[in-house]
């Protein structure tokens, strides 16, 4: 990260990456410079909350021009730390596991999926999106080959545990996990979860505020 990153906010950096989004947005469809209006609304957020996250990195708009489009989004790739590309293995390749490996957006934002594994022999002669699926025992040569930073976990929430130790102790230090389970991994390891069935609820809990006050 760049200097200062420790600096910044939770809540900045986890915006970061939306503003990122947004610009690479703007830029595909053409835009060299946009306001901070402009830039807020695309990325859904509004424009003093943008021009503060802003100001951590440093000042790059320039009054009445805006922001360079390119240059900031340069700025804030290489404040996240995806103007390098990051190895990225994914343990457990189900249905999700699939879907993530074909997922074009890791290879499209600086993470590059080096390898694919599985403890069932059963998927050791599959070939997803140009990666052989290997075996789980694997994980540790592959980490030191590829210099892996980044695991995926899309196991079953029984496994979950034992790949995240397995993980960390061949020197993994940030986990995206996808099983419903709460890991528990010694300081120093990052972990986001994602679970799709929590979001659908919040969804439905909103859902039925509104059939209450309909």
């Amino acid at each position: 990260m760049g200097e200062g990153a420790r600096d910044i906010p939770e809540a900045t950096v986890a915006r970061l990456p939306v503003y990122l989004r947004a610009l690479t947005s703007l830029a595909e469809a053409g835009t060299r410079t946009c306001s901070s209006e402009d830039l807020a609304a695309a990325a859904g957020v509004n424009s003093a909350k943008l021009r503060k996250d802003l100001s951590y990195l440093g000042s790059y708009g320039t009054r009445g021009v805006g922001y360079d489009v390119d240059y900031l989004r340069y700025q804030i790739a290489r404040e996240i730390g995806v103007t390098q590309d990051w190895p990225v293995v994914i343990v457990g390749i189900g249905n999700l596991g699939h879907a993530l490996a074909n997922y074009s957006g890791f290879r499209s934002r600086g993470f590059r999926v080096v390898a694919l594994l599985d403890a069932d022999p059963e998927r050791h002669d599959e070939v997803v999106a140009g990666v052989d699926v290997r075996p789980f025992d694997d994980l540790e040569q592959i980490v030191t080959d590829h210099g892996v930073a980044i695991g995926v976990i899309a196991t079953p929430a029984l496994a979950a545990q034992d790949v995240a130790d397995r993980m960390v102790a061949c020197g993994i230090t940030s986990i995206l996990n996808f099983a419903p389970s709460v890991l528990s991994v010694p300081e120093g390891v990052d972990v986001r979860k994602v679970d799709l069935s929590i979001e659908l609820q919040i969804l439905a809990y909103h859902e039925q505020r509104k059939a209450q006050t309909a």
